[in-house]
């Protein structure tokens, strides 16, 4: 379609901000209203959000799935009902461990590990988002929930007495509850007092844009293709028009020769991105396709 804006924007979202406002400015930048974004971050929380335009919101579920990074302060002796300084005080110990302390709990939190999401958190239950209970001033039973943590590193304390974390994680993982249960298996409670995602997947923080840029050099001029986030798969480009009319109606092909078995970033003669797809067995088919329909 003439004009249609199809991409991704890497945004370093501001504080205060939900997630949901931020996709809200940029449907008013682009003058769409096809827009989402990936991995939801907190209000407080600063950093890469990938929002996903047109056609590459398809690749949604696959933004989503990518390891993410984060830079994180915890403080110690301190817990809230929000796992963050934002919330309401519910216990202050005083007590500071020292880095040898905290450096030998931090095993516990590296690997496989299961977390309870927090009450102040988006997930549904019941059809009722866990933090529009909260607010009322409930609070219901939740089921733990397998993460994985690639790396969990500690520095400081810093001036204000505060730790810095360093995370590389799974989807899913809640940093507010990291903290919680680090100061919990230390005695001393702990919550989360700020909060930045350095990377998701292949995006990086030194990449993105704030929305002020955005606004200045316009959306489109920002706008990575969809392709990008499927950049480390090989990418293949479909010779014969025979094969694109069959990719395009959702049917499975001979993969050509030489194809590696594995997903595979599928182009059309003129370099149109088609579909992520899956080579297997010698033959090729639909992950996700990307064209315009």
């Amino acid at each position: 379609m003439p004009g249609a804006v199809n991409g991704i924007l890497i945004v370093d979202k501001p504080a205060d901000w939900t997630s949901h406002d931020v996709v809200g400015k940029v449907r008013r930048l682009a003058g769409i209203r096809r827009v989402g974004h990936a991995g939801t971050l907190d209000p407080m929380a600063t950093g890469v959000l990938v929002v996903l335009l047109g056609r590459a919101t398809r690749a949604s579920e696959f933004a989503e799935a990518q390891r993410k990074g984060y830079s994180a302060h915890i403080r110690f002796g301190l817990t809230t009902d929000t796992l963050d300084t934002e919330g309401n005080v519910l216990s202050e110990s005083g007590i500071s461990p020292t880095l040898a302390q905290i450096e030998e709990v931090l095993p516990r939190f590296r690997g496989d590990i299961e977390q309870v999401p927090p009450m102040y958190s988006a997930i549904k239950v019941n059809g009722r988002k866990l933090y529009e209970i909260a607010r009322a001033g409930g609070e219901v039973e939740r089921k733990a929930r397998k993460v994985y943590i690639t790396r969990l590193d500690c520095s400081g304390p810093m001036e204000n007495g505060d730790f810095a974390l360093d995370i590389e994680c799974s989807k899913g993982t809640y940093i507010r509850s990291l903290c919680a249960d680090i100061g919990a298996a230390l005695g001393c409670g702990a919550c989360m007092s700020a909060l930045r995602r350095t990377y998701s997947g292949g995006f990086r923080v030194e990449d993105a844009l704030t929305l002020e840029e955005i606004e200045l050099r316009g959306v489109e001029s920002c706008l990575l293709p969809a392709d990008t986030l499927f950049s480390d798969r090989p990418a293949l480009r479909l010779a014969a028009a025979r094969e694109e009319k069959a990719v395009r109606n959702g049917t499975d092909i001979p993969a050509p020769p030489g194809t590696p078995d594995g997903e595979v970033r599928v182009y059309a003669g003129d370099g149109e991105f088609l579909m992520l797809g899956e080579a297997k067995d010698g033959v090729l088919r639909t992950i996700k396709s990307f064209f315009e329909v």
